[in-house]
């Protein structure tokens, strides 16, 4: 991943990080300027390394400390930034399907936007750290055509890109026309399977297929024939398979735009796309919604948590 805003930090010395954030935290009074610098310009593995000479030097956990120290939106945003990378998705999969209520919207985009071989990783992990199998939780808890076409991510047995058979585009595009836009109700089982199932670059060509046949865009005909949460997901597909850091960049324009801030989402996409695409998604919310990432994160956000997000998102593109 080369289109990330945080890189490796050159010259690293993770004891130095580690006393720099201990006298942040010691005494009265946090100093929280030196805390989020440090944090957001360290990518996860050098994190680590802080965390682990914090230990060695202060017989202290680091995560515990700035947990007791800050507070509010920015010590989510900060303790997100020192969970490992690996088990980033795993976590927010399990927080959203523990409890009361399962936020649809943090199994929506993950399962739609991660590759096959992150899907697999998720799943590992989820069983180490929990003892538990994320599909049998995630079946647990939803249901109808959502639970189906979240299973069906969930298996990760999307084809491989290879070449495009020109004769099976037309089919898959003659086929979902059939189940939606032709049809007295629609037969969802068809959209998933093939949404859920064929390569990307054989679905970019159905998706333009599809477009000559109906007139429509594929994204036109889930929003008419479906609803809920299956279409939300339909459509995070669709996105997905179209454009992942374009799809990014529409879940960081809703965060913000209108009236509150979805600070979940927020923190979610901006840690755990910061050192693979962040630089693409802010060129693609330049383009599609004419704003800067920078400036929406100016105008919705305040304190350190601003701070440590503008410093996160790197640079303006006004």
């Amino acid at each position: 991943y080369t289109r990330g805003t945080v890189k490796a930090f050159s010259p690293f010395d993770a004891r130095a990080d580690a006393e720099a954030l201990r006298k942040a935290m010691k005494g009265m009074g946090t100093d929280e300027e030196t805390i989020l610098k440090i944090l957001t310009s360290r990518n996860n593995s050098q994190r680590q390394e802080i965390a682990s000479a914090f230990k060695t030097l202060f017989g202290r956990d680091l995560v515990d400390d700035l947990k007791s120290e800050l507070s509010g939106k920015f010590e989510t945003l900060m303790v997100s930034l020192m969970r490992p990378t690996y088990i980033f998705d795993a976590h927010a999969l399990k927080h959203a399907i523990k409890g009361a209520g399962t936020n649809e919207k943090v199994l929506t985009e993950i399962l739609a936007s991660r590759t096959p071989a992150e899907v697999r990783n998720i799943k590992q992990v989820y069983l180490q750290e929990y003892e538990a199998n994320l599909e049998d939780k995630i079946t647990g808890e939803t249901s109808g055509h959502f639970q189906r076409l979240l299973v069906v991510l969930l298996q990760a047995n999307r084809d491989p890109d290879g070449g495009v058979d020109e004769a099976l585009v037309e089919q898959d595009a003659q086929v979902l026309f059939r189940a939606g836009e032709l049809k007295w109700g629609t037969d969802e089982e068809k959209f998933i399977t093939i949404l859920g199932t064929r390569s990307i670059s054989h679905l970019r060509r159905v998706f333009d297929k599809y477009m000559t046949i109906s007139g429509f865009q594929i994204e036109e005909t889930i929003d008419r024939e479906t609803s809920g949460d299956l279409e939300k997901l339909l459509l995070a597909v669709v996105k997905c398979v179209r454009s992942i850091p374009a799809y990014f960049a529409e879940t960081l324009y809703y965060s913000m735009k209108g009236a509150g801030t979805d600070d979940d989402t927020l923190i979610r996409v901006m840690v755990s796309r910061s050192e693979i695409d962040l630089l693409d998604i802010r060129q693609e919310l330049r383009k599609n919604f004419a704003k800067s990432l920078h400036q929406m994160i100016q105008k919705d956000t305040s304190g350190d948590y601003r701070k440590a997000l503008l410093l996160l998102c790197g640079g303006d593109d006004e």
